[in-house]
Order: C-alpha cells, then sequence, then structure tokens
C-alpha cells in the first residue's frame, strides 16, 4: 500500500493528502519564491497532481499568478501557503514545512544563481533549472 502524507494549513481549515513517494524535493532559491515564503529559501515537494488531493476546505483555497509558471494557493483564513501548481511541468509543489510526516530529503538546489543563503551541503545547485525542466541545465559553484 502507497504511503500517504496529510498537510494543513495554519489554522487547519485546508487538509491536503498525498499519496506515494514526491517526483522530486529540493530548495528553490528564486526571488519569487523567497518573496512569497518570506524565507531566505523554499523546500518544495513535487508530486504528480492525480496524488495530489484535497481532503477538506477546498472553498477556502485562493490561487494567485505572478506569472505563468505557478499557481500559489493559499488558506482564506488564515493566510497558510498551501502548494504551487506548476503548469509548464504538470506538477503541483506541495511546501515540504506542512507535510510533517514526510522525511523530506532534498536532491537539488534550483535558482541557485539568485541564492541570499548559501547552503553548502554538496547537492547540486543548478543556476536556473535542469533543462529538462526547461531551465539552462548549467549548475553553479557551491
Amino acid at each position: 500500500m502507497a504511503s500517504v502524507h496529510k498537510g494543513q494549513c495554519f489554522c487547519g481549515a485546508v487538509v491536503l493528502e498525498v499519496a506515494g513517494d514526491p517526483a522530486g524535493m529540493g530548495y528553490c532559491h528564486c526571488e519569487s519564491c523567497r518573496h512569497w515564503s518570506a524565507g531566505p529559501v523554499n523546500a518544495f515537494t513535487l508530486w504528480e497532481p492525480d496524488k495530489v488531493k484535497v481532503v477538506k476546505g477546498e472553498e477556502h483555497i485562493r490561487q494567485y499568478n505572478k506569472t505563468e509558471n505557478s499557481d500559489r494557493k493559499w488558506c482564506n483564513l488564515c493566510g497558510g501557503h498551501l502548494m504551487a501548481g506548476h503548469p509548464g511541468l504538470g506538477l503541483i509543489d506541495i511546501y515540504a514545512a506542512i507535510l510533517p510526516s514526510i522525511e523530506f530529503t532534498p536532491g537539488i538546489h534550483v535558482n541557485y544563481a539568485e541564492s541570499v543563503l548559501p547552503m553548502k551541503d554538496g547537492l547540486p545547485k543548478m543556476k536556473d533549472f535542469p533543462s529538462d525542466f526547461g531551465g539552462s541545465g548549467e549548475t553553479v559553484p557551491e
């Protein structure tokens, strides 16, 4: 049986469920993610859409699109961030912080050229995105 992980917004009005294993995990250092998360880096878990289910509070989810690359979603009651759809990738980013039962094992840093918090952890540091995700595929030094 596939593992199931539950997450929720800050107030608990919205509850998400993800099944199986994420397609990837890592850190994003882009200005947009930093600004949205109000932090120096954003930890992400990427999921295929059919593995993500809103089990409670769908009526409280709101969405904002600064660009066509990310459908950022949050709870309208508490403002708690939930996820970001990435239409071009066909994946959904569930913020790692709201999935307490998942073992977060990052494999990559993306948009590291924009980093304001150097992280020396031995993981690949992509200038922007891997080429199979529409980026240059270039790495930058740790």
